[in-house]
């Protein structure tokens, strides 16, 4: 079963599960083996939605004998990815690690899915529990937005991470320059004119990002090759992209799963993606909260280490327990 809000909309969604149909699908960073969610989708009223019980005892148990990354670990990792980054003369890698939290009972998922959607609404939105897999998370990146009928679509660079009450320094605005530049250089493969805004704050709960949006016209069907070209952004791998990604399967300690991977979801008008990022995987003993970095030459390891822990509180402080 899933439940999810698009940005801006407090109209809740699932899935009827019609096994004839299929509008939203999961994919893992690596785009392997899609977790499809059957049927057309739903609005749910909210009295409907107060009713169902989503509890944590519902879940598999968590038989992963992962050990989670301790600081000093992270530190050292960092200060070699930083070294690769130097040898390589790489603009970015992303480096990502998990948070692992157990001090609890039991979780009332239906109220924490409920308190991550009034804390983060200008977020998607998202708790599903399934046999194997159960996540739930709440993030802003667009990876692409295709309009059926006008044939437009939408994107955006989002890169640079600060606390709100701080000011950008020389490290994010350098980091989320590349990731503008490559989505500009993938769009202008597919269309003659692409828009593009200036660069602004994107605030999302107690953290901000540097974001730059675009807008072009594109054939329909070329919205699949466009999208296999984005993923994985320079946002959640790095640049080069293939360099990236395969040192980051060789240096971080598991696989990302579905964290940095994205959402598909097709409604009668729109096929919107959504990149799978604050986000975590649900058990009857444990949360994972997957969180991670653009890693530059000139990046601070303990402030990066400060930045994921910001991260992390996106699901675990809105976690109800009991």
């Amino acid at each position: 079963m899933i439940y999810f809000k698009f940005p801006f909309d407090e109209k809740l969604y699932s899935t009827d599960e019609n096994p004839t149909e299929n509008h939203i699908s999961f994919y893992s960073f690596d785009s392997l083996n899609p977790i499809d969610f059957k049927g057309k989708l739903i609005e749910l009223q909210p009295e409907i939605f107060d009713q169902t019980v989503i509890s944590s005892k519902s879940l598999s148990k968590d038989n992963n004998n992962f050990i989670a990354e301790t600081k000093d670990e992270y530190l050292k990792n960092l200060e070699k990815v930083i070294k690769i980054i130097k040898e390589n003369n790489l603009p970015k890698l992303v480096y990502s690690r998990r948070k692992i939290f157990t001090d609890f009972n039991e979780i009332d998922l239906k109220e924490s899915f409920k308190k991550l959607c009034q804390f983060y609404p200008n977020a998607f939105r998202y708790i599903f529990i399934g046999e194997e897999n159960s996540w739930m998370g709440a993030f802003s990146e667009v990876l692409g937005k295709f309009n059926k009928k006008t044939h437009e679509f939408k994107t955006m660079s989002l890169a640079g991470t600060m606390p709100v009450s701080e000011n950008w320094s020389e490290k994010e605005i350098e980091e989320q320059k590349p990731v503008t530049e490559y989505i500009r250089n993938i769009l202008n493969n597919y269309s003659e004119n692409v828009e593009e805004s200036k660069t602004y704050d994107h605030i999302s709960g107690n953290i901000k990002h540097l974001r730059t949006d675009f807008k072009a016209k594109i054939h329909p069907e070329k919205l699949d090759q466009i999208i296999k070209d984005l993923h994985p952004t320079p946002a959640v791998c790095g640049i080069p992209k293939d360099f990236c990604k395969e040192n980051i399967q060789k240096i971080e300690k598991v696989s990302r799963e579905l964290y940095a991977g994205y959402i598909k979801i097709e409604t009668e008008e729109t096929v919107q993606y959504f990149v799978n990022l604050r986000c975590s995987k649900l058990y009857r003993d444990s949360v994972h909260s997957f969180v991670g970095g653009g890693i530059t030459a000139q990046s601070n390891p303990e402030k990066e280490w400060t930045e994921t822990e910001l991260k992390s509180e996106v699901v675990l402080k809105n976690l109800v327990t009991l």
